[in-house]
């Protein structure tokens, strides 16, 4: 059981009713303590969805996004007082089942109030959980290794196959922090890309995971504000799959259901 002194576990709202069934494979992947009657909620098309955290002891909160399979797009807000957003975000991803989305998002003087929109069509459903982040997460989060990206520039940052997941952390110096994330694999093949706005990148800087199946994948920040906004990007692998080798084949091609039929020609 928890001990008496965890904060209380958030408040799901909205226009739609909350999902019955839970995915417990959806948020305790990154370690999360799961908290009662904090379930995961399926987002349909065109409605939003709301967390509200009264407790002043969460500072920082975990939200996870996660389709079936079918491209992921959303608005998620962090409200703190009547008109006040001081962090929002724009999310597209491709495969919302093989890149699911997980970003860290700091709540300092609750209570707050985490708002996930899904502005997809009605086909396009998904799963949101949003979660106090506990000590040990939240502590390895950050990283005051970096480097500066000026405003309009951009940093490109290539990872390995064995690299399964990318932390990426950018924070300012106290000014606004306006910036776009993209994963790529392959030319100009984006599979995921994150618009975020921040009014203090020092107060409330962005983490987020970035799920990096396969080969190929690139990371590449983008500052959007001007120049007299610079940002500091912190990109580094985050899990790594210790049994990979370069020296195996990728196998592909038609199994034995192939295309002319399945009895071998040789």
């Amino acid at each position: 059981p928890e001990s008496s002194g965890l904060p209380p576990p958030a408040t799901p709202g909205g226009s739609m009713a909350p999902s019955t069934g839970v995915q417990p494979n959806m948020a305790p992947e990154r370690g999360q303590r799961p908290k009662k009657g904090n379930k995961v909620v399926t987002v349909q098309g065109g409605s939003l969805k709301t967390w509200t955290f009264s407790s002043s002891l969460v500072e920082k909160v975990q939200v996870n996004l996660k389709s079936d399979g079918r491209p992921l797009d959303a608005d998620i807000e962090l409200w703190q007082g009547p008109d006040n957003t001081p962090q929002k975000m724009r999310v597209y991803i491709e495969d919302g089942n093989k890149r699911p989305f997980c970003a860290y998002m700091e709540t300092p003087r609750g209570p707050n109030t985490v708002a996930v929109r899904n502005i997809a069509q009605l086909e396009f459903p998904f799963s949101a959980y949003v979660c106090a982040a506990n000590e040990d997460q939240a502590s390895s989060m950050h990283n005051p290794q970096g480097n500066v990206v000026q405003g309009g520039a951009l940093r490109t940052y290539p990872f390995d196959p064995s690299v399964r997941s990318v932390k990426v952390l950018i924070t300012t110096d106290g000014r606004p922090l306006n910036t776009r994330i993209e994963l790529l694999q392959g030319p100009n093949n984006n599979k995921q890309v994150v618009e975020v706005y921040t009014e203090d990148g020092l107060d409330r800087p962005f983490n987020i995971i970035l799920e990096t199946p396969g080969s190929g994948n690139v990371v590449r920040c983008c500052n959007t504000a001007p120049m007299e906004f610079p940002m500091i990007a912190s990109v580094e692998p985050y899990e790594i799959d210790t049994t990979y080798d370069d020296a195996e084949p990728v196998v592909g091609g038609d199994d034995s259901q192939g295309f002319m039929t399945g009895v071998s020609q040789w």
